[in-house]
C-alpha cells in the first residue's frame, strides 16, 4: 500500500532515534540536491492511529525535509501493527539539523 505523507512527519525507529547519518546526509545533497526523481518509495511500519515509522530511508526522508519543506515523499507500508504506538519516538523533523 503506496502514499505520500510529510516527511517530517515519519517517525525513526529507535535504533535511528538521532536521524539521519550527517555525513550520509551531507553526501546525498551534494549528490541528488533538491531532486526526489527515481528516488525509492521509502519502506515504512504502520502502528496505531495510523502513525508511520521508517524502516528505510531515514536520510531520503531527512533530505526531502530539510530542503523541501512541505513536499511529500511516496512510502510503501511493508508491514501493519495496529498494537505499536509509535507516538513516543522522534519524527524525522524533530531530528534536523
Amino acid at each position: 500500500m503506496y502514499f505520500d505523507v510529510d516527511p517530517r512527519t515519519l517517525r525513526l525507529q529507535p535504533s535511528r532515534a538521532s536521524g539521519a547519518d550527517p555525513f550520509k546526509l551531507q553526501r546525498q545533497i551534494a549528490r541528488y540536491g533538491t531532486s526526489t526523481q527515481g528516488m525509492p518509495a521509502l519502506e515504512v511500519t504502520r502502528g496505531a492511529n495510523g502513525e508511520l515509522m521508517i524502516n528505510s530511508g531515514v536520510t531520503r526522508a531527512s533530505r526531502v525535509a530539510k530542503l523541501l519543506s512541505g513536499q511529500k515523499v511516496r512510502v510503501v507500508v511493508i508491514d501493519d501493527r495496529p498494537n505499536w504506538d509509535l507516538s513516543k519516538l522522534p519524527t524525522v523533523g524533530d531530528q534536523l539539523p
